[in-house]
């Protein structure tokens, strides 16, 4: 960020980004406000209420910077319809909240970080991928393309609105990768499927970083890629676990197994996303981490 001193409200400071990115902010001396769902309990509580649209606006006063990272995990249940539901009112209607609310601001901040997913590009196959491609078909693109035009008002009010579509974030605390590393850990680490799916990684420095840039970076609005430059394939992931954690990786989950105990989700697991963070790359951002080795290295760290 800037080396003056500003305030930036995260939602979803809580979860493994959030608490990331709060304390990097904080590190360097800014002012970070949190947005909780419960009556705040210190000076940097702000609350809000996503499903019922509320925000205490009062506590975005003198942001600079409006960060939202909320939303149900994916990979927390079984895809019931209740839970793609809540998987859906979560974001969107979050999202929605957020947006409304920082645009009704006398002043608003400069800039409004609204997360995605690449989710949004659907199966891409051997396909790469950047900024400039479609949305996919399927749960979880048509859940994107609501989620990001959730963020409409910040962006008719004149706030610059970036929308970082999230990859795969390698952090040892939560996500997909906190629930590979004690699997690998133990030996009973192994591909996917067939294990020739694109996983489109990023190790959560480089996630922190990417975010803090895109608060920076003045050019920098709409659809913005935060993954690795050289996407792999899981068998290709599979190896480099087993590498670095010197154990083996001779399990596999079958396909049809998967489906079995993950429903609809398996689709998501077993699919192929080719993403390439073209204007990530495109507005100078450097990464600390782009190889798979050095990103499972640095999550361990």
């Amino acid at each position: 960020m800037e080396s003056t001193q500003s305030r930036v409200a995260v939602a979803g400071a809580s979860g493994l980004i959030g608490t990331a990115l709060t304390r990097s902010l904080a590190a360097d001396g800014h002012e970070v406000v949190r947005l909780v769902r419960r009556a705040p309990r210190a000076a940097d509580e702000v609350r809000w209420d996503p499903k019922e649209g509320y925000v205490d606006t009062a506590g975005l006063a003198g942001c600079s910077a409006v960060v939202n990272l909320a939303g149900a995990g994916i990979g927390d249940h079984r895809w019931t319809d209740a839970y793609k539901r809540e998987l859906r009112d979560s974001r969107v209607l979050g999202t929605t909240a957020l947006a409304t609310a920082v645009a009704s601001l006398d002043e608003p901040p400069r800039v409004f970080v609204n997360a995605s997913a690449i989710g949004y590009y659907g199966e891409t196959g051997q396909r790469a991928v950047d900024e400039s491609a479609p949305a996919g078909e399927g749960f979880l693109p048509s859940l994107c393309v609501e989620w990001e035009g959730a963020a409409a008002a910040a962006h008719e009010a004149g706030i610059r609105t970036v929308l970082a579509r999230n990859g795969l974030v390698i952090g040892r605390e939560g996500g997909a990768w906190g629930r590979l590393f004690p699997l690998f850990k133990a030996g009973l680490g192994g591909r996917l499927g067939d294990g020739r799916q694109y996983w489109s990684y990023i190790s959560l420095h480089d996630e922190v970083a990417a975010l803090r840039h895109l608060i920076d970076t003045d050019t920098l609005a709409g659809p913005v890629n935060l993954t690795a430059p050289d996407p792999l394939t899981n068998r290709e992931v599979t190896a480099a676990m087993g590498r670095v954690l010197h154990r083996p990786t001779l399990l596999t989950a079958p396909a049809p197994a998967l489906r079995l105990v993950l429903g609809e989700m398996a689709g998501d697991v077993l699919g192929s996303q080719r993403v390439l963070p073209t204007r990530l790359l495109e507005s100078g951002f450097s990464f600390a981490f782009p190889g798979i080795d050095e990103a499972i290295r640095a999550a361990l760290r």
